[in-house]
């Protein structure tokens, strides 16, 4: 009787009450070996859809030189997003391949994702850093505003809309779309409100935060039809998007501090005013951060969780400020050289200019979102005038026209062949 027991065509199982096979026209299956047929079947179909960007997968340091192109300083932060994209790549890759028996039997290792929250002050280039890497990957990239979304039930999105943004980013295509990356910008935005208003449902807060968790960490979503060229596009697992989270965290200063720095307990005549201990502001202060201290602030402990790798921007400093106004391949002294090449005119800034620019921007405290507002108020009446213009050849930035004493100075180029160039200030 065992030598006539029915047995899986494929792992030799035998046939019993434990084991049920199901009969086919000239073998047997087991159910074991039919959810491994199931996988190969969908990694054939994942492995279709994203041949293109496995063709050649970027390492660390191609990635973060393409980063270099484009964003000035932040290290460390271009670092840890070039580690996770080709982790990302390399689990996409693995995914990707054809399981065989053999492997299910010996066992495979599953590498989990490691979702990243990024830190960092207003203007450091947290948005930069998403939508450059967007430019970079191969696999479908989202960007969403964590303001706009409210507890399911209440008017605003739902959690969900993130994913038909990543899947409207894929083209509808349902496979891509799972091995995709969503950036979530303003996520300190979701901080609960405080401990004694527990009167009124926070549907912003902490409600996005508990509804975030299981689509951060992996479940299957049902996304609203939209006319979607697929017909199961109904239904999409989160389990392997990457996730990053990003915010200024406003306020996360003063929790640090007083983790830091113990409170003074002295009194008396010789005793520090707490306002003189903590006046000097530690530019690598975010790098100290804990869970602890994201818990003080108001994300709940299974949000916390669900994002392991913390990292920090630093605060631009006016050197670094300089160089983002000219080094990167769009940097803004470019842009606007390349809007009066449009009139056939020249733009140049003195070196001394664009320290005077980069010092103003840091007095006013909004980063490298400060520059652009300095030039344009600077550059006004220089690009309205200039099209009334003719016969202006280049315009050149000095120092006091930066900061108010002196106009931005017109060269002009008279018609004729040897004739004297003259200057006028503008305005």
């Amino acid at each position: 009787m065992a030598q006539n027991a029915e047995k899986c065509s494929f792992c030799r199982q035998v046939h019993s009450s434990d084991t049920p096979l199901i009969a086919g026209l000239d073998g047997h299956i087991c159910e074991s070996c039919a959810r491994l047929a199931a996988q190969v079947v969908e990694s054939w179909g994942r492995k279709r859809s994203v041949a293109k960007p496995l063709q050649k997968v970027p390492i660390p340091h191609e990635i973060k030189r393409q980063l270099d192109d484009y964003v000035i300083g932040q290290d460390a932060a271009k670092l840890t997003l070039a580690v996770a994209v080709y982790n990302h790549y390399k689990r996409l890759q693995a995914e990707t391949a054809v399981i065989d028996c053999a492997m299910a039997a010996a066992g495979r290792v599953e590498v989990e994702k490691s979702n990243i929250l990024l830190l960092g002050p207003s203007g450091t280039g947290k948005t930069l850093l998403a939508s450059t890497l967007a430019k970079i990957v191969g696999v479908p990239f989202a960007i969403a505003d964590a303001t706009t979304l409210t507890q399911a039930g209440y008017v605003g999105e739902d959690v969900e809309s993130i994913i038909s943004r990543l899947l409207d980013a894929a083209d509808g295509n349902r496979e891509r779309a799972e091995w995709g990356i969503v950036y979530i910008d303003e996520i300190d935005k979701l901080a609960r409100a405080g401990e004694s208003s527990q009167a009124t449902r926070d549907v912003s807060g902490e409600g996005v935060q508990q509804a975030l968790l299981k689509l951060v960490e992996g479940t299957v979503v049902k996304i609203a039809e939209r006319n979607r060229k697929e017909k199961d596009a109904g239904l999409l697992d989160t389990r392997n998007i990457l996730f990053i989270a990003g915010g200024a965290f406003a306020g996360l200063e003063a929790i640090l501090n007083r983790r830091m720095r113990p409170k003074n307990t002295g009194i008396g005549f010789h005793s520090a005013p707490d306002s003189d201990r903590g006046a000097q502001s530690d530019p690598d202060l975010f790098d100290q951060t804990r869970p602890e201290d994201l818990r003080h602030f108001g994300l709940i402990p299974e949000f916390i969780g669900r994002f392991p790798v913390i990292t920090a921007l630093q605060e631009l400093d006016e050197a670094t400020l300089v160089r983002i106004l000219t080094e990167p391949r769009n940097a803004l002294v470019k842009q606007y050289q390349q809007l009066f090449s449009y009139e056939q005119v020249e733009l140049e800034f003195e070196p001394e200019a664009l320290t005077a620019i980069a010092r103003d921007a840091v007095a006013r405290g909004t980063g490298a979102r400060g520059l652009r507002s300095v030039l344009e108020s600077l550059l006004k009446q220089v690009m309205y005038d200039l099209p009334s213009e003719s016969g202006v050849e280049r315009c050149t930035v000095s120092e006091a026209a930066v900061m108010g004493e002196a106009a931005i100075q017109y060269q002009y180029c008279v018609a004729g062949a040897d004739a004297d160039d003259r200057e006028q200030a503008a305005g």
